[in-house]
């Protein structure tokens, strides 16, 4: 007996997961008292059901039919009642307790052994039941944790975002994260619109969603389904419905801690959004890139006029650099939308580092970035090109505070280089840069390319 308890806290104190628990105890129990199958199931106060222990997104509700439902809360209710195992047919159900507290049961299937078994749970179960405990425990202050995280990373983005391309993306990420198994919708709606429209992620088939979303109000809260499965919660900012965010389960259901957290995170992205939606138009008038702080588009085409001029009036040459980010798209889909800005931020702090004071940067769009080089040639700017790649390919970039289980990552860019001509109108120097750059990616990526050669 000593022996065997031993051999049992050995294999518990070396798995770490509810499903690396249950396959240790499924391989002691085959081993020691000819058991076919272990299975575990645990007590969950909040909603007052049974869940699968190594699926702990799974009640039995999701499991089994109704009448099978029905006979294991039978059987738990008896378990509980008598303080004892209970014997339904081939099977064994043996409670598990933390000190007078119920947390759960086991169930073994056609035990060669029973009465031996039986002996060894009067001793051991209080074992099994300490670890199951500690990890039911682990994975609800994993959740708080996680929780906090997300409500400190969207207050975040109060601070440092206005563009809602940049924010959506970040809430969604966040949403996926915190409530697994279950797919996030984001729906915005302009203020002078009735109608939703889908902005995060690309396509939702769910007419029933569509027939929610359909009856908010300003004045909604929480709408969940009767088998709470699909929540909608609406996003209210003062006093104005603007959108709403839709968790709908592929598994299992939303709790009631779960549906807090969510609808504390919906007030906190109302915030956001609408504070974003306020300096919309503001930003639409700036002439900074909120990210970057390279020009934004509208005033790099503005300081592209003023160039071509200047150049022609003094005749001078002019250059431009069409560059953008290699492989850009894999950064934010293997370390999200967070990482990606911090790479953004990263390579625009290096190209500001190799340029003159009078040289003019912006950023074009995305992960593509324009410079403009007054009084320099092709040779002058292709050489500055070729600085910028070696300088942003030597940069590392530390991310570990945005994914603790990566630390830093390196990023190339990919550069075509045109120099203005006779003849030329002040839209062929973007098209005629960018066409270089084309064939810079095209011919192999993290390289320079001039028109010339193209």
């Amino acid at each position: 007996m000593i022996q065997k308890i031993s051999e049992l806290s050995r294999i518990l104190n070396s798995s770490y997961s509810a499903k690396s628990i249950l396959n240790s105890l499924h391989d002691f129990f085959a081993d020691y008292f000819g058991v076919k199958k272990t299975e575990l199931y645990t007590w969950d106060g909040t909603t007052s059901q049974l869940r699968d222990f190594s699926r702990n997104w799974l009640y039995i509700d999701d499991i089994f039919d109704k009448k099978v439902v029905a006979q294991y809360y039978k059987i738990y209710a008896d378990v509980k009642e008598k303080n004892s195992f209970e014997a339904v047919d081939d099977r064994l159900y043996f409670p598990l307790k933390k000190q007078s507290k119920f947390i759960g049961m086991l169930e073994f299937t056609q035990a060669e052994q029973a009465d031996e078994l039986l002996k060894f749970l009067e001793v051991a179960g209080d074992v099994i039941s300490l670890k199951v405990q500690n990890i039911i425990l682990n994975e609800k202050m994993q959740k708080n944790i996680n929780f906090h995280d997300s409500m400190k990373n969207i207050a975040k983005i109060i601070e440092t975002q206005y563009e809602l391309n940049y924010i959506v993306p970040l809430i969604g990420e966040m949403f996926d994260k915190f409530v697994s198994n279950h797919l996030i919708y984001i729906f915005l709606r302009k203020e002078d619109e009735e109608e939703f429209s889908l902005v995060w992620p690309g396509a939702c088939n769910d007419e029933k969603i569509y027939g929610l979303i359909s009856i908010l109000t300003s004045d909604s809260e929480c709408i969940l389904t009767a088998d709470k499965k699909t929540g909608v919660f609406p996003l209210i900012s003062e006093g104005k419905l603007f959108g709403c965010i839709v968790t709908k389960s592929m598994e299992g259901k939303l709790n009631d801690k779960e549906v807090d957290y969510i609808e504390q995170l919906t007030n906190q992205v109302a915030t956001t959004i609408n504070r974003a939606n306020v300096y919309a138009e503001i930003l639409k008038h700036a002439t900074l890139d909120a990210l970057t702080g390279f020009y934004n588009k509208r005033q790099l085409e503005e300081r592209l006029k003023q160039e071509v001029s200047s150049s022609r009036r003094q005749h001078l040459p002019l250059s431009v650099i069409m560059t953008d980010i290699d492989f850009f798209k894999s950064v934010n889909d293997t370390y999200g939308h967070a990482v990606g800005d911090l790479v953004l931020k990263t390579v625009s702090d290096v190209i500001r580092s190799q340029l003159r004071e009078y040289d003019v940067a912006g950023r074009y769009g995305g992960e593509e970035f324009t410079i403009l080089l007054p009084s320099a040639g092709i040779k002058d700017a292709c050489m500055v090109a070729e600085r910028l790649r070696k300088a942003v390919e030597k940069r590392l970039v530390d991310i570990s505070k945005l994914t603790p289980e990566h630390k830093n990552i390196s990023v190339t860019i990919s550069l075509g280089v045109y120099q203005m001509q006779d003849g030329d109108e002040i839209p062929d120097l973007i098209i005629k840069a960018d066409r270089a750059l084309y064939e810079a990616k095209t011919g192999g990526r993290n390289k320079v390319v001039s028109a010339i050669e193209v």
